[in-house]
């Protein structure tokens, strides 16, 4: 079975809430990874005084997206449970800037899949967060 991107695309804009409330676009994924954003907007900022988003959208971005990416090695749909997430902040993100991520699965088993990704603003080689996950696989 060939993965549909566009299929996905809408199913996640549809089909599960957090990601549409919080705005997340799909901007590809393929067997290779996924790559996603979280348009900035005010209600996501968690300290005033700087500007600074909360660090809660950046795990939004990075869990759905690490999760997501899966799917298309595994040939149809599946849902995917998240086990373990580990997100290193390396740094704050800039204030009133779009937030991106770009994710991969590295090794994927009969019940577990293992990511890595990254979240960055302006530029992927300067990340703001890192992440490394397993997810548990439930085949459809």
């Amino acid at each position: 079975m060939e993965f549909d991107f566009e299929n996905m695309a809408t199913l996640m804009r549809s089909g599960i809430p957090h990601m549409a409330e919080v705005g997340l676009e799909l901007l590809s994924m393929d067997e290779g990874g996924a790559v996603g954003k979280i348009p900035h907007r005010e209600e996501f900022v968690g300290d005033p005084e700087t500007g600074v988003v909360h660090g809660g959208i950046v795990t939004v971005l990075l869990d759905s997206l690490s999760g997501m990416c899966i799917i298309p090695l595994l040939g149809g749909m599946a849902t995917t449970a998240t086990l373990d997430l580990r997100i290193d902040y390396l740094k704050p993100a800039a204030p009133r800037e779009d937030l991106f991520a770009k994710v991969h699965c590295y090794k994927l088993t009969r019940n577990i899949a293992f990511t890595r990704g990254v979240a960055y603003q302006s530029d992927i080689d300067d990340p703001i967060a890192h992440a490394a996950g397993s997810f548990m696989v439930t085949r459809s």
